[in-house]
């Protein structure tokens, strides 16, 4: 009587199952290890002894080949479990895990202990109450914030919208079209610290008499006027440094406002136009009303940037002359005065005023792409 052998085959897949726990064993020590080399290199980084191309060095190696590793690892760890179920459940968190890690650590615990500490006195160790946020609505520097704030959110995002739909249609299907929006489009690849430099120069002031190094200040004496201070005046000098965020933001507006533009079909205008109707009809009655869900998307876009800006100000006049914001004089209160509390209630009132405008951004998302 003949007895089966077991086939090589067979034996292999017997050997890989018994050595499985082995080989997970092995891959989370290793993981473990890596974890530590990441905690090791931190310190080292950490060292203001370090030479620097040491630390160039040390996070490259964990930024590319490290988290490499480390994903490479857990995804060989999950596909050594015994239940492929369990497989299946646990890939999803091997990629999507360490996102949410950095999020909880990086996001919410901040804001958790920003919110914590506005209630709290200058260094965070007494209950004070409403005290912070009583400053933050009666302080006369204050109050003046919250009011160039307004004139920031108003003045920027009605001026970026508009300029940017205006000229998206005047450019639409031009001979020109691509160039001409590559050099409107160009100042959106500027940093706002950038674009402040460019920009100090274009206001620079020098008193009557003397040359003019600024170039509209150059125009204004050339034209037979005398230089204005445009970064001292009050009068002036908030709605300068809008100017800038509007030329920073228009591009962007434009882009996305075009690419919305180009969506429509063209046989309406046609039609509209074989109707009897003008540009300016088209325009009002049909371009904004197809356009209605992606202006108000790119709207809320600006404004959540124009409520957290703070470098044009910073570098323009660090917010003097009367032209500081909120996120400005959080930093002044934070840093330049060690007054927690102050700087953590504005924090909060910015995170506040957001997330409304994230919300809206979100379902104007969402209605679009229905």
């Amino acid at each position: 009587m003949l007895i089966e052998q077991p086939t090589p085959s067979y034996r292999d897949a017997q050997g890989r199952l018994r050595s499985r726990p082995l080989r997970l064993l092995i891959v989370l020590a290793t993981f473990l290890a890596t974890i530590l080399g990441f905690g090791w290199g931190f310190g080292v980084m950490r060292d203001p002894t370090t030479p620097r191309w040491l630390v160039t060095s040390i996070a490259l190696l964990i930024g590319v080949l490290g988290i490499w590793l480390l994903f490479w690892l857990a995804n060989t760890a999950v596909a050594l479990l015994p239940s492929e179920r369990w497989q299946q459940r646990l890939r999803a968190w091997v990629f999507v895990g360490p996102a949410l890690a950095l999020l909880l650590i990086y996001l919410v615990y901040p804001t958790l202990q920003t919110i914590y500490l506005s209630f709290m006195d200058a260094r965070g160790d007494s209950f004070v109450g409403l005290d912070n946020y009583a400053f933050a609505v009666t302080d006369k520097t204050m109050r003046s914030a919250f009011v160039n704030n307004i004139y920031w959110l108003v003045g920027v995002t009605v001026f970026s919208v508009v300029l940017g739909l205006v000229i998206a249609v005047m450019l639409d299907r031009v001979r020109y079209e691509a160039f001409a929006k590559s050099l409107i489009f160009l100042p959106m690849v500027i940093s706002f610290v950038g674009a402040s430099v460019i920009w100090k120069f274009i206001y620079a002031y020098q008193p009557p008499g003397r040359p003019q190094i600024g170039l509209l200040n150059a125009v204004v004496t050339g034209l037979g006027g005398q230089p204005v201070g445009w970064l001292i005046d009050r009068q002036f000098n908030t709605f300068a440094l809008i100017a800038i965020m509007i030329w920073l933001q228009t591009g962007f507006c434009m882009i996305i406002l075009s690419a919305a533009l180009k969506a429509i079909p063209g046989e309406i205008m046609d039609a509209a136009r074989i109707d009897g109707a003008d540009e300016i009809e088209i325009f009002f009655y049909i371009i904004i009303p197809a356009l209605k869900t992606t202006i108000i998307t790119v709207g809320t876009t600006v404004l959540i940037a124009v409520l957290k800006v703070f470098d044009i100000v910073y570098v323009m006049t660090n917010g003097q002359h009367n032209t500081e914001v909120i996120a400005n004089r959080m930093y002044a209160e934070m840093f330049r005065f060690r007054n927690f509390g102050h700087g953590s209630a504005l924090a909060v009132i910015l995170l506040i005023a957001v997330l409304p405008v994230m919300i809206a951004n979100v379902r104007a998302f969402r209605r679009q792409g229905q």
